[in-house]
C-alpha cells in the first residue's frame, strides 16, 4: 500500500471522530449511517458535497457533519408509536391518484397545445394562399 493518499484513502478505514454527545457510540453511528445509505442508494439527494464514490462513505461523513436528524430514547418510541399507527397504504394510493391527475391534466395540455399548433397552422397557410393569390392575380392582369 505504498499507493495511500487522501484522495484514494476510504474514511471507513481512518479514525473517526464524532461528537459523543450527540452520538454516544460507534454501532449508534453505524445505525444511522447505513439507514442514511439506503435513502442514498433510492436516489435521495446528498445533503453535502459529494467527496466520496461510495453511498455509504457519503451517508458517514453526512452523519459526521450533523446534517441527519436521529431520536433516541423515549422520542424514538413516541415516533416508533406514530409511525406504527400511520397509514402508509392510504399514502401511497393518495400519491398513485395525483399522478393519474397529472397524467390528464397533460393529456388535456397535448390537445389544447395540438389544437393551438392546428389553428396556427391554418392562419399561415390562409396568409400564404392569399399572398400567392394576389400574385397569381397580378401575373394575369
Amino acid at each position: 500500500m505504498d499507493n495511500v493518499t487522501p484522495a484514494n484513502t476510504d474514511i471507513i478505514s481512518l479514525p473517526i471522530e464524532y461528537d459523543k454527545k450527540k452520538i454516544e457510540s460507534k454501532y449508534r453511528l453505524a445505525v444511522i449511517a447505513s439507514q442514511r445509505s439506503r435513502e442514498l442508494a433510492l436516489g435521495s439527494q446528498p445533503r453535502i458535497p459529494k467527496k466520496a464514490k461510495m453511498i455509504s462513505t457519503t451517508a458517514l461523513l453526512e452523519t459526521l457533519a450533523g446534517e441527519i436528524k436521529f431520536v433516541i430514547g423515549a422520542e424514538a418510541a413516541d415516533a416508533l408509536e406514530k409511525a406504527e399507527k400511520f397509514d402508509f397504504r392510504k399514502l401511497i394510493e393518495d400519491k398513485k391518484k395525483a399522478i393519474t391527475d397529472i397524467s390528464e391534466l397533460e393529456k388535456d395540455l397535448k390537445t389544447y397545445l395540438h389544437d393551438k399548433e392546428s389553428s396556427e397552422k391554418g392562419s399561415a397557410e390562409r396568409a400564404l394562399d392569399e399572398l400567392f393569390n394576389e400574385n397569381d392575380e397580378n401575373f394575369e392582369s
